[in-house]
């Protein structure tokens, strides 16, 4: 997946040089450095080897589930609707409010399994379904144990203005000012935030609000990403540009003034087809004019209780082909090297001299079978820091 005149960068007949955790070495086999020659060598056939992926925008830790208000918009019901009478985003609130640390870590780890199961190597977790600081710490705390109990990469990110909770209706402005920022800063101030996000949308919180977060994560060196025009656009890619996001997501609603906005501002587009399909939504992300002014494509699972409840990345890779229009080279560069680069991520991503040695092995024979697949898992070997 590193830039090349080939489609995905393809090398046949290839070797790959691992050194502990880094890999030192790819080209053609043939060619492989005699330094190397004596080194344990595993043959993995006419298997593809890729990327481990990477799944860039998730919120697997939370309580409960919203099975109910997914039967209640196939009966008509809107996901704003949902949102205003109580349900939707503050639903989970309350589950992930009354949840113990084990109970969240149990269930979010049936749910990383999953994703690890596809190759994944690299999990963004978000927290945002506390509102309140000792639930947005506690989420925080469970991302960064999964880490630390499955052979798996997190990054966390703060996402204390997802919703406003029902303790501060109608108060989003003190709200922000009064638990999200003295929470952002308590998290950093324990090592647990690698990133801040935001919900920038009528249901939730204003341009302006989202900047004051926003200030405060750039006082604390923390990058900024932000969930924007989902369902309106109020210039939310826009903002996110001007703090040089690495992503804004969703972006369905999207007009070219932000696309060009964050082309130069070097931020990338995560799409998130599972919310896209749960939603039945029907304006589609502008595909074009991100091709059109070289924005870099993501792809992600999203998987949250409510809009997204998916936790396959290679279904997620079909949707973006079949629901967006992407290649499947699109598809695959959005769970690897994008994805690594709406991260932050500069040593992941790719198979290459320097990169992390993050792989996935599988069973298929050219890399369009990754998004061609439906419900189908070709893993044959994942390789984790050099380690099967």
């Amino acid at each position: 997946m590193a830039n090349s005149a080939t489609p995905y960068g393809l090398l046949q007949d290839a070797a790959i040089a691992l050194d502990g955790t880094d890999i030192v070495w790819v080209g053609a086999r043939q060619g492989l450095p005699t330094e190397y020659a004596e080194w344990p060598v595993e043959d993995f056939g006419d298997r593809l080897i890729t990327p481990a992926l990477i799944d860039a925008h998730t919120h697997v830790v939370f309580g409960g589930n919203r099975a109910q208000e997914f039967e209640m918009r196939l009966n008509g019901a809107s996901y704003e609707e949902i949102a205003r009478a109580g349900g939707g985003i503050l639903s989970t609130v309350n589950a992930t409010r009354s949840a113990s640390e084990e109970t969240l870590l149990s269930d979010a780890q049936t749910r990383v399994d999953a994703l690890i199961a596809e190759g994944v190597s690299t999990i963004e977790i978000k927290s945002g379904y506390g509102l309140d600081t000792e639930t947005e710490l506690k989420m925080l705390r469970v991302a960064r144990r999964i880490g630390d109990a499955r052979p798996v990469r997190i990054r966390t990110s703060f996402l204390g203005a997802h919703a406003v909770p029902p303790e501060f209706t109608a108060q989003p402005d003190e709200y922000i000012r009064e638990v999200c920022i003295p929470t952002l800063r308590e998290a950093h101030a324990q090592g647990l935030v690698d990133a801040v996000d935001g919900f920038c949308e009528g249901i939730a919180f204003t341009p302006s609000q989202i900047a004051q977060v926003f200030d405060v994560a750039q006082e604390l060196g923390l990058p900024v990403k932000l969930h924007a025009e989902q369902l309106s656009n109020l210039g939310g890619a826009q903002l996110a540009a001007s703090y040089g996001a690495l992503s804004a997501d969703h972006i369905e609603y999207l007009e070219a003034d932000g696309v060009l906005a964050m082309a130069q501002a070097g931020t990338a587009a995560t799409l998130l087809p599972g919310a896209f399909y749960t939603l039945r939504e029907t304006q589609l992300p502008p595909v074009d004019l991100l091709r059109q002014q070289g924005v870099p494509i993501v792809l992600a699972t999203d998987c949250n209780p409510g809009s997204s409840p998916l936790t396959s990345l290679l279904l997620t890779m079909n949707m973006g082909c079949t629901l967006f229009r992407l290649t499947p080279e699109e598809a695959l560069l959005g769970v690897t090297r994008n994805a690594a680069r709406a991260l932050g991520l500069a040593e992941q991503g790719t198979v290459a001299p320097g990169q992390r040695a993050d792989l996935a092995v599988w069973d298929i024979e050219h890399p369009a079978e990754l998004a061609y697949r439906v419900g189908f898992n070709p893993l044959y070997k994942r390789i984790f820091g050099g380690l099967a």
